[in-house]
């Protein structure tokens, strides 16, 4: 198992509208949530984290493959995908169907797996 963790800072402002995002994730929509990570291959948890420069959201993906998982998703083009990615693009300006800029996080502490170390 693989587990990538990926910080999304919530636009000013969106707060809300990214609150009303998760309910419709955690309500009506959470069975389209569970089958598109299912046939992603993946188990996604999402925290929110408040901090003084703004809210944050961590999302980890853990899974075979994880980093594949989130391409997978990227291209996939069903209603449910498609709404949550223009939920993404607007909560956090993020375009889901676009390469993420830079390289993926880097794990570089784990307190049981030794391979983490410098």
């Amino acid at each position: 198992m693989s587990l990538v963790t990926i910080a999304i800072p919530i636009l000013p402002d969106k707060r809300d509208q990214w609150e009303r995002f998760v309910e419709e994730l955690r309500g009506p929509r959470y069975d389209e949530f569970v089958a598109s990570r299912q046939r992603l291959g993946v188990h996604e948890r999402t925290f929110l984290q408040r901090t003084p420069q703004g809210d944050v959201v961590i999302v980890t993906l853990e899974g075979e493959d994880p980093v594949g998982a989130f391409q997978r998703f990227g291209a996939s083009n069903d209603a449910f995908t498609d709404w949550f990615v223009q939920q993404v693009k607007e909560a956090h300006g993020i375009d889901l169907r676009q390469p993420p800029q830079g390289p993926m996080p880097q794990l570089v502490v784990d307190s049981e797996d030794g391979s983490a170390k410098g």
